[in-house]
């Protein structure tokens, strides 16, 4: 089953972020704390490593610099924050941070390497595994994330859920220009976003990393012209 892979990531994120909410106040702060920072670490190096997929350097540039011009235009990060409020809004408390895990967990489990290339392998070959190793990941990340800012981290199993399962869909009728360079420049443009993330997690920066989102459609149109290379 093709959508099998997607289904069971969006699973794993609810079931980790409802243990994160029972055990929310039985963790210490400060083991939150570092734990929080601890994967925020790990989410750095899977920029990074994803990032060394990249075949052109010319590429990456140019699809951040087009990309960036078109989410700004868009405003997708405003966008999607306003989407987080409305979340928020549904909900009498109106204290919990709804709307920052709701974009900082959707951020995480579907900007990055395994989510595209995972969903690419899920439609074109049938083959879960990469995206039941990130289910794992997401659940995981999802208890840390949800005992840290609330409820608000469940409700990106409906992004990522459609997000992934669009990919896995369309992969098929896009396999002739999902090539193996599309793929890693695709790889390398998210996992340089992800890198991004990391250090917003880390309160070095505040990039608007939702804005950069259509750099990775158009490093795969890039790819697509021998002159870059």
């Amino acid at each position: 089953m093709k959508m099998l892979g997607t289904i069971f990531n969006a699973v794993t994120i609810i079931l980790g972020g409802g243990l994160g909410l029972l055990f929310k106040r039985g963790i210490p702060e400060r083991f939150s704390d570092i734990l929080l920072k601890g994967m925020s670490l790990c989410v750095g190096y899977i920029g990074i490593s994803g990032m060394l997929k990249g075949k052109s350097g010319l590429v990456l540039v140019l699809s951040i610099t087009i990309g960036a011009i078109i989410g700004e235009a868009l405003n997708l990060d405003g966008k999607m924050k306003c989407l987080g409020d409305w979340v928020q809004s549904r909900f009498k408390n109106n204290n919990s941070p709804v709307s920052e895990g709701f974009v900082t967990a959707t951020l995480l489990f579907g900007v990055g390497a395994m989510a595209i290339v995972g969903s690419l392998q899920s439609g074109l070959t049938g083959d879960n595994s990469t995206l039941f190793t990130k289910s794992i990941l997401d659940g995981i990340t999802a208890i840390i994330f949800t005992s840290q800012m609330g409820f608000g981290v469940i409700f990106s199993a409906i992004p990522i859920f459609f997000y992934q399962g669009t990919i896995t869909a369309l992969a098929g009728i896009l396999a002739p220009v999902l090539t193996k360079v599309a793929i890693a420049e695709m790889t390398c443009v998210g996992s340089l976003l992800i890198f991004a993330l990391a250090l917003n997690m880390l309160g070095l920066t505040k990039i608007k990393v939702i804005n950069y989102i259509p750099a990775i459609i158009i490093a795969a149109v890039l790819a697509q012209f021998p002159m870059f290379y």
